[in-house]
């Protein structure tokens, strides 16, 4: 009896231990609960992996083949679409050593023109296999060292003539005759023209990264060097003959020189800083600097000024070399006037029509 008894008490104190603990089991269990659940709403939902996107790149096939043969020299896969000329000239040129890519020209078709480097495969290519004809363009210069030839030249030679050396004119009459103050003037306005133009070329022109064949630095230099050796000889020679009208005349032209040189420094500042955009495909406005007034009425004034300029220096030496050097320069540059009018007139919906090219109501 007395067994039992503690038997039953053992079983009860067991009982209520194991009600205990299981009551401290779920205590716990709640409480590891209630924490995950704080813990995954605090988290925000659960967010979705993103699916792989695999873009689709287009490639081309390049054919390569020789302009004058017709043979093909090489075939350049896996080109890109935002691939460009000069890309392609690249690839071309690690394919075949022997083509540079500053001397290679590429066409669509023979006797076409040559495809500019900025151009993109994608905009000529009418299937995924492109033909392009390549053509050995010979010794290339770049265009800023045409420039800075172009100018270096005539600044250099108009000042060997002013100083009248011995080897060009003779050393006694250079020493009888005294200089006119024209020549002094003449000197300076020359040496300012061609200083501006150097520095233009090397702060603020953009000039284009491309090249020209080794003949046009020749040509362009043959051109600017011999008209002013003519003309520096002209109004450097100790028998020259001051203008007819004496110093209102000099002193007129003088003026307007710089007035036109002025005017073309700004012009071409303007056309050198890109617009909004970000590219030069904007016509530029007239803005608050007076110089800058003449887009109103003409689209090139740059030449207009620089046609000024030239007028303004025959007049205030009045000789007949430098008016054939201005008769010239003003056909050039007609020319050229007329080019870019008529891409305006094509490019500018909202452009002027009334404008002239290069001068007001005439041309």
């Amino acid at each position: 009896m007395f067994k039992r008894q503690k038997s039953l008490a053992s079983e009860r104190k067991r009982g209520l231990f194991s009600q205990r603990a299981t009551r401290f089991i779920l205590r716990d269990d709640m409480r590891n609960f209630h924490f995950l659940s704080k813990l995954v709403l605090s988290a925000g939902p659960l967010k979705q992996t993103p699916a792989v996107k695999h873009s689709k790149t287009t490639h081309f096939e390049i054919e390569i083949l020789d302009a004058q043969t017709r043979k093909q020299i090489c075939i350049l896969d896996k080109v890109t679409q935002s691939s460009t000329i000069h890309d392609v000239k690249q690839k071309f040129h690690k394919a075949c050593p022997k083509w540079y890519p500053s001397r290679v020209g590429l066409q669509l078709e023979c006797g076409g023109p040559f495809l500019k480097d900025y151009i993109t495969i994608q905009s000529i290519a009418a299937s995924s296999i492109v033909t392009l004809y390549a053509t050995d363009l010979g010794q290339q210069v770049s265009w800023t060292t045409v420039f800075l030839a172009e100018y270096t030249g005539p600044l250099l030679i108009y000042l060997l003539f002013y100083l009248r050396i011995p080897c060009i004119y003779d050393g006694k009459e250079s020493a009888r005759r005294l200089r006119h103050p024209v020549v002094h003037l003449a000197c300076f306005c020359h040496c300012i023209h061609y200083i501006r133009y150097l520095l233009e070329t090397l702060f603020v022109h953009k000039v284009s990264a491309g090249h020209t064949p080794l003949k046009n630095l020749i040509t362009s230099c043959a051109f600017y060097w011999g008209f002013t050796s003519w003309i520096a000889y002209y109004i450097n020679h100790p028998l020259y003959t001051p203008p007819s009208f004496g110093n209102r005349q000099i002193t007129v032209s003088a003026i307007n020189f710089l007035i036109c040189e002025a005017g073309n420094h700004f012009i071409n500042v303007m056309l050198s800083h890109p617009n909004h955009t970000g590219n030069n495909a904007c016509f530029p406005s007239p803005n608050y600097n007076p110089f800058t007034w003449m887009f109103f009425l003409v689209s090139c004034p740059n030449y207009t000024y620089e046609i000024g300029s030239w007028i303004s220096f025959t007049v205030m030496t009045q000789t007949l070399p430098v008016g054939i050097f201005t008769l010239l320069m003003s056909i050039q540059m007609s020319l050229w006037a007329q080019k870019k009018h008529k891409i305006y007139l094509r490019k500018f919906s909202s452009y002027i029509h009334r404008k002239s090219a290069m001068i007001p109501l005439i041309l």
